[in-house]
């Protein structure tokens, strides 16, 4: 796994001993950010489900001002802190050890891109969107991203936030709300 374009560029990054977490592809990485090229620079960004932290590492490589990289698992927050160093990233870095509950609690800032990835098939996705919205989160003009199996069909509105964009990656799909 590696950084694929901007400052950080070509740096591997420290990947996960066992199965619990799924790294996003290079493929949809890659396609990801060509989705969001104009949306990054400067951007702040939430890596909500964070896991290794790469799509938020990704995002920073590529010119966004701060990431908050958040996860549950103790595990992926000691890939993500080990990602953040090797990147010299840890100015612009804030990791929150919680769930996307406790996280997105202690954000007091607006986001423009939140990146959402977590376990497939148990809603945690609509229901993270659902709390965005509750706390009033996202940027006037911010996007959520969510990482999803493609048997696990996402609604095409969440609250206020409407479905703009889906592509699919094999078993993966990007879908994109505004």
């Amino acid at each position: 796994m590696r950084v694929i374009a901007g400052d950080f560029k070509g740096r591997k990054l420290e990947t996960p001993f066992d199965d619990r977490v799924r790294p996003t592809s290079d493929k949809v990485k890659e396609a990801l950010f060509s989705i969001l090229m104009n949306e990054t620079g400067d951007a702040v960004v939430c890596d909500l489900f964070a896991g290794t932290g790469s799509l938020g590492i990704e995002a920073l490589s590529r010119g966004a001002k701060r990431c908050y990289f958040a996860d549950a698992a103790s595990s992926s927050i000691k890939l993500v802190k080990a990602n953040v160093k090797k990147c010299e990233a840890e100015n612009m870095s804030v990791i929150i050890h919680g769930d996307y509950l406790n996280a997105l609690g202690r954000i007091k800032e607006k986001v423009d891109i939140f990146l959402l990835d977590p376990p497939y098939g148990n809603g945690l996705e609509i229901e993270a969107i659902k709390e965005i919205e509750n706390r009033d989160l996202l940027a006037k003009d911010g996007v959520i991203v969510v990482e999803h199996h493609k048997d696990d069909k996402m609604p095409e509105t969440i609250g206020k936030f409407t479905m703009y964009k889906e592509k699919k990656y094999g078993r993966i799909v990007l879908s994109l709300y505004i």
